[in-house]
């Protein structure tokens, strides 16, 4: 199931494209701003980004330009009350992917959103390449050289989470809350066994290396 962010400062509109987002069965996020919505990010994988662009604290054309000035390509649907062409054109500029105006049509929205991400699967297959490796997220699995590994799911999630922003170090929690759930109650000493396993079984590998980082968390580290 694709998972979609809705980043907009108005509660309304948020429930709105969020209603009609889970009624055609897609994973909902909602960010009241720009700042919020790089938390989420940080916390959630995401196959997509909707926007505003008139918001406080970080409005959506900074949004997008910090998105990609950070080397992440998330394609970003950017929705604005803005109409002029010099407002599209600055969307597209900063690194926008597709640009609609409200009022909002649901049926174009729909359109748009799954061109997107057909384009955005095409594109990336939601794989991570990295030398002879090759990680496959709808397969879960790991190949090198023609060998395959299958991971058990949690052990797979925490090394594409990784491997999806090399050198960004992500703490226990993070990880436990997006591999697990918030309301899990297994403790954080699992996401340090899940680790131990993901170094050991990677150990030598020439293509990356997993890091624990001393009272911070952890990081993987491309080196192909």
């Amino acid at each position: 199931m694709f998972r979609i962010l809705v980043v907009d400062d108005d509660k309304n509109t948020r429930k709105y494209i969020g209603a009609v987002l889970e009624e055609n069965n897609y994973t909902v996020f909602t960010a009241q701003d720009g700042e919020e919505a790089l938390d989420i990010i940080d916390r959630e994988y995401v196959d997509l980004i909707l926007l505003d662009i008139m918001m406080p604290k970080l409005n959506g054309y900074d949004f997008t330009k910090e998105l990609r000035d950070a080397g992440i390509d998330i394609p970003v649907l950017m929705v604005s009350a803005m109409q002029l062409p010099a407002d599209r054109h600055k969307g597209f500029i900063v690194g926008a992917d597709d640009y609609i105006t409200k009022p909002i049509d649901e049926t174009e929205m729909l359109l748009r959103v799954k061109a997107l991400l057909r384009r955005a699967q095409k594109n990336s297959e939601r794989v991570i390449e990295i030398g002879d490796v090759r990680i496959d997220y709808d397969k879960m699995t790991v190949e090198k050289q023609g060998e395959v590994q299958e991971l058990p799911q949690k052990e797979f999630l925490i090394l594409y989470k990784l491997l999806s922003y090399p050198g960004k170090i992500f703490t226990r929690i993070q990880l436990m809350e997006e591999i697990w759930g918030k309301e899990s109650e297994t403790g954080l000493e699992s996401v340090t066994v899940h680790i131990g396993r993901l170094k050991k079984r990677f150990d030598g590998w020439s293509e990356f290396r997993i890091e624990s980082v001393r009272g911070i968390g952890y990081r993987a580290v491309k080196q192909a």
